[in-house]
Parts: structure tokens; sequence; C-alpha cells
């Protein structure tokens, strides 16, 4: 049996209502009044496709052993490296093994479905056992466009297996058609849309139903036998009609989450799937369809195995918790859409020494440190003597991974004179359950949210970015437990 092992999802705090945007934007645009409903979720300044894949994947693997996992795939349209492979990235930041195969899936909506079925076809040929997929998407829009009313960022993940099953493949179909509804040149920044009735009509109106009829003649079944259907479709009314147009009922077809999230773009359709497979019973069958330059079905059967999933923030979880960002404003100065001043401080730069990352890749990205193994005591950042004052043993330290620790606010404060995005910086220091402590920074709070004390759990983050030599750079930051959804 080969099919989904695990499922997660990350969906980031942040809320920005439809309506703040029209209040802020629609002297210029009074049109985009009309989809004003609901609200978005919005990246916080220090979240991209990478992080937000990352914790994604930290929520699937909630209970199992990285050690087992031999494949990751990333899937996203705006992964922040061109040419350095992101997938590698989000493998050390997960601390898997080096004896892995990675890849980035990109250039099309459908990525993540593509990557889904990549790996469902590795598993089934024998060359992986278990392959994680990441679908993750920060995707930008112009001010006072349909596009930016209709966008949200999130990420979702999956484990593709052969043991201890929760959802089994039945069957799958692709179709591939460049259908340019909306394309981005290279270096570009911006989507180019050409006239929505395009996309609607010729695009998501056509081929979905064609691909739907594909998976149906493949598998033998009739759309009656699935409990749950999933797909993408940002255009309300059209998500509706195609329903009608495939001849599934009301309760087969899931919202496509437009009023709480978005469009969250590569990463949809794997997040639908995790809505439908927590709602699912051992026996459904769940239809999930991506769409771009194309598009792909797969169909899958929920089993017994679906029951005894380890207890997780999944995606009800990060649905729920949520902060409203009630400032445009600060949502533009977060996409870096508002050039504000930094002061002199903020002009500090530098080149980041490539061979030095390499060397610490896992205390950096993976937030390694390390433990005694003749006293036991924990540490990090990690060194060969032991900070312990009683032991001072040398050359005996072994790696320790902090990531999966929580931790409490030992002392804190928030910082009007750093150069922050989002003032204050709130950093402290924090120490780790089982010991160790470390300074860092805190985000996803108000200073008010934080005192000593306070639990905080660990997120992987974007630290800084070097415009110049077009360099993010990676760390970890401190969340309050409260806040957390991964």
């Amino acid at each position: 049996m080969i099919g989904l092992t695990s499922f997660g999802a990350y969906i980031p705090q942040l809320r920005l209502k439809r309506m703040t945007i029209y209040q802020e934007l629609g002297w210029f645009a009074p049109a985009i009044m009309a989809v004003a409903k609901g609200e978005r979720a919005v990246c916080n300044w220090d979240e991209d496709s990478l992080s937000m894949a990352v914790e994604a994947g930290r929520n699937c693997l909630a209970g199992i052993d990285r050690a087992a996992v031999d494949g990751l795939f990333l899937c996203s349209t705006t992964l922040p490296y061109a040419d350095r492979q992101n997938a590698a990235i989000a493998s050390t930041a997960l601390n898997l093994k080096e004896e892995i195969r990675t890849a980035d899936f990109a250039a099309s909506q459908r990525a993540a479905t593509t990557g889904l079925i990549s790996a469902l076809d590795a598993v089934a040929a024998g060359n992986r056992r278990n392959v994680l997929v990441l679908a993750s998407d920060r995707r930008e829009a112009r001010g006072a466009s349909f596009l930016e009313m209709w966008l949200g960022d999130g990420a979702a993940a999956a484990l593709i297996g052969t043991e201890n099953v929760i959802a089994e493949l039945v069957g799958s179909c692709s179709i591939s058609r460049d259908l340019p509804d909306h394309y981005r040149g290279t270096g570009k920044r911006f989507d180019y849309t050409w006239e929505e009735r395009w996309a609607r009509d010729e695009g998501y109106g056509k081929l979905i139903p064609e691909v739907v009829a594909g998976l149906l003649a493949r598998t033998g079944l009739v759309l009656s036998d699935f409990a749950k259907i999933v797909y993408p479709c940002m255009y309300g009314a059209e998500h509706a009609a195609i329903a009608r147009r495939l001849g599934a009922s009301a309760a087969q077809v899931m919202s496509n989450l437009h009023e709480e999230t978005g469009e969250t773009g590569a990463a949809h359709p794997l997040l639908l799937l995790a809505r439908a497979l927590e709602q699912a019973q051992p026996g459904d069958r769940i239809l999930v369809v991506g769409f771009g330059q194309g598009a792909d079905a797969l169909a899958f059967r929920a089993t017994e195995a679906l029951r005894a999933q380890p207890a997780r923030n999944g995606f009800s979880t990060a649905l729920q918790q949520r902060r409203e960002l009630d400032s445009y404003a600060k949502f533009a100065k977060f996409r870096e859409l508002l050039e504000l001043d930094m002061g002199i401080r903020g002009e500090v730069g530098g080149q980041t020494a490539m061979t030095a990352l390499y060397r610490h890749r896992d205390m950096v990205l993976g937030l390694v440190g390390a433990r005694c193994e003749v006293c036991g005591t924990a540490q990090f950042p990690r060194a060969d003597i032991c900070v312990n004052p009683t032991c001072g043993a040398v050359g005996r330290a072994q790696p320790y991974p902090f990531a999966e620790r929580t931790a409490r606010i030992v002392m804190f404060t928030g910082d009007y004179l750093a150069v922050s995005v989002d003032p204050p910086a709130i950093y402290g220091l924090v120490q780790f359950e089982g010991g160790g402590r470390m300074l860092a920074d805190f985000t996803d709070c108000r200073l008010d949210d934080v005192g000593v004390g306070t639990r905080m759990r660990m997120s992987f983050r974007r630290r800084w970015h070097d415009k110049e030599r077009g360099y993010t750079g990676y760390f970890w930051k401190a969340v309050p437990q409260g806040t957390e959804n991964a």
C-alpha cells in the first residue's frame, strides 16, 4: 500500500481583513470593494516560502523518526533562491540525514500536486521509502489590485511511504497544457495577469472537469464515491459553477478558504488536502486537484491508520490562532512595498561567509547544539569544552538538537533603538527544558505577550536579507507557546 503516512500545515498567525485594504486604497481602486469580504493570511516580516515550508514540515514530522526520511521535494513559485537548492536548506533545517534526495519543484501553481505525484512514483518504484513533500508560497501583488485581495500565504506538507498509510493512493491523472492565465518573467516581482474571464472560463472551468473526468476513467470510480472534493479556484462563483459542472453535491465540495486564508498558491491543494484529512473518516475517498498550466487530480482513500495519527496542532489550530494586522501600512512594509527610513543602524551589512555557514550548517540552520556525554550538560552554541564548571570535559560533546524543545524566558527586553521592521525589537535569554540557554530574538508577539517564565517554542525564520547580493539568511527565533500553530 502506497500513500500518505502523515500530513501537516502552517498558516501564518497574521490576518489582514480585505476591508482594511479597501479602506486605505479604495479611493484609488473602488472596484476592489466587490471582493472586500473576509481576510487573508499574511506572512510576518521575517517569514517567507522557505521558512513556512520548514514549519509545515515540522508539523508533519511530529512523532516520526526523521532518520527514515530519504527524500524531500520542495514545491513553490516564490522560492528565495534561483540557483541554490532551497530543498537542501529545508532538509538541513529539519535535521534530516544527508543521504537524502532533494529537489525543488517550481514554475507552476500545480507544483505541489506534481511533486506529490513524483513522490508517490518514487516510492512505488522502490527508489525511495519515505519522501516528504513541502509546498509553500508567499506571492506578491501590486497594491490596490484584485490579486492583492485574493492571495494569501501558507504552507502544507505530506509524507509519502508504504508503512502506516493513512490515505492510500487510488489513482492519479495529469494534463499538461500551456494556458498562460498569468505569468511572472524571470527577474520580475509581480505576476502579469490576463483577463479574469480567460482564467475562469478557459482555465479553471474546463481543465478541472477534464482532469477529474480522466481520473474517474482511469480508476473506474464515479464522483459520488468521494466523500470530500477539494480544488483551487480563487473566483468564488466559478468554484461553485465547477462543482455543478462536475455533478458534485454541496456536502462533497469543501470551501476554497477564500474568506479565511486567501489563495495560497502552490501550497493551496495540499493545504486543502490537510483540511480534508483532518475531517475524514476511515473509508472516505478524497479527490484533490492542482491547477496551473494544466491540472493534476489524485484520489485517496482514508484508512484505519488515520485514527492512530499522533496528536498535533495542525490545520484547524493554525486557522484558529490568528492575530489581526490592522494596518495596511505595516503590511506594505512587511512586503517591502513601502520604503521607510531605517536609520544609520539599518545600513550595517556585510557579506555572509559561505565557508563558516557550511562548517556550522547544522547549528545555524538546524539549531543543533551539544550535550556533554560525561555530565549530560546541554549547551548552545556548540563548543569543544563542556560549560559545566565541575566537568570541563574536552572533546566529549555529542550533537544535541534544540529546535523541538520548549523553553522559558529567563530575561528579556523591548528595544526601540535596535533596527527592527516591527519595533520594538524583542529578544532575551531563554532556558530550554532539559538544559541549555541561548539569546534569541522573539517573534509573532507584542511586548505585553511575554514575561519572565513565559513558555516559548522555536521557529525557523528569515533573519536578514542582503539585497545587494541577493542573499537570505535564516536562523531560529522564539515564539510564545500560546501563539504557535506548528
